[in-house]
């Protein structure tokens, strides 16, 4: 049993900035919020969603707030939360349009300083738009529309959060981080300042995605669902433009452009083609040259402005254990920045 998280609160200002209602952080290790009437912390408010977002501790890291798809945001300090965003004390904290204050006077956890490469991408992030090759992957829950209408909406937020979370530790272990969740969809993408991925650099995407969907599928066995969880994925490799597209006070750092969409509508077709993972032309010759595309088969997708199908190749995640098994996956050399953590913030 995980120990109870230390006391907290949230405090809901007024528009002159002065705090009204508090709503304790107490007793439980997880707390929704939403304008449902069976959210832990019910803010009546057309603004906010049934279930809006979600506030987690955890006894190594703290309390996280994880935003659940909500129609009008959830941001931090004037940030957006895409992912997961660890809470500091006398952080301002916004559900739509309600603003609150999170409180919490236990000590100041001993985190890790960011890595350098982190600090130099959030410099030119934060400035700039670039143009970067990239590797997006989008990770989508199967029958999540079944799922919601079976279970209680706070088991369900539960779930999204637990599973978001999870997901983001995974990713960033291989050298990502995730760009943003989508409802109940992940997009991850990993930079690669070469003219080309090197092959180990793919095979360490692969291996994310494997230990995503090892995770997604036993999410069953940590909540009482009525059926285990599936994956789809799209992976596809290309040009992108990186940087903020946000404005003002709430910037939203993201990838944009052909090489994005093209990563969703490949995670769309895994549906029709009754498949678990699609790759892009480019991400597939990548792996090609590399002698480690002996697994995937050829399909064919039609592109919307496109006037003949494209080739793209896919597999089951069956067929991808079974690969990286048979490869051995040797871990990169130390000196490929890719290979060292170098990721998408």
């Amino acid at each position: 049993m995980l120990p109870s998280a230390p006391s907290a609160q949230l405090i809901r200002l007024t528009p002159q900035g002065k705090p009204g209602e508090t709503f304790g952080l107490v007793g439980a290790t997880s707390w929704t919020v939403g304008r449902s009437d069976r959210a832990a912390i019910v803010l009546n408010n057309p603004w906010i969603s049934r279930m809006h977002a979600l506030i987690q501790w955890l006894p190594e890291d703290g309390f996280y707030l994880i935003d659940l798809g909500s129609r009008n945001g959830s941001f931090v300090n004037g940030h957006r939360v895409t992912v997961p965003v660890r809470l500091q004390h006398r952080d301002e904290v916004m559900f739509g349009e309600t603003r609150m204050q999170f409180i919490c006077q236990a000590p100041r956890l001993n985190l890790p300083l960011k890595p350098e490469w982190e600090e130099e991408w959030d410099k030119a992030t934060s400035a700039m738009k670039v143009r970067c090759l990239i590797t997006v992957v989008v990770m989508d829950l199967r029958d999540f529309t079944p799922l919601a209408r079976q279970v209680p909406e706070e088991l369900l937020a539960q779930v999204v959060g637990t599973w978001f979370r999870q997901v983001g530790d995974i990713l960033q272990r291989y050298g990502s981080r995730v760009d943003k969740y989508i409802g109940d969809a992940v997009m991850a993408v990993w930079i690669h300042p070469q003219n080309a991925p090197h092959p180990y650099d793919l095979l360490r995407i692969l291996k994310a995605v494997l230990g995503t969907e090892k995770t997604t599928s036993n999410l069953h066995l940590q909540y009482p669902l009525p059926f285990a969880l599936r994956l789809g994925t799209g992976i596809n490799t290309g040009y992108a433009m990186v940087g903020n597209t946000g404005s003002g006070q709430r910037p939203d750092y993201t990838a944009i452009g052909d090489t994005v969409n093209l990563a969703f509508q490949l995670e769309a077709a895994t549906k029709t083609l009754n498949l678990d993972v699609l790759l892009g032309a480019t991400t597939y010759e990548h792996l090609s040259a590399g002698d480690l595309a002996g697994w995937l088969t050829r399909h064919w997708l039609q592109l919307k402005y496109q006037p003949e199908p494209v080739p793209i190749w896919g597999s089951t995640y069956a067929e991808l254990k079974q690969f990286l098994h048979t490869y051995g996956f040797v871990e990169p050399p130390t000196q490929n920045p890719i290979s060292e953590g170098r990721g998408f913030v």
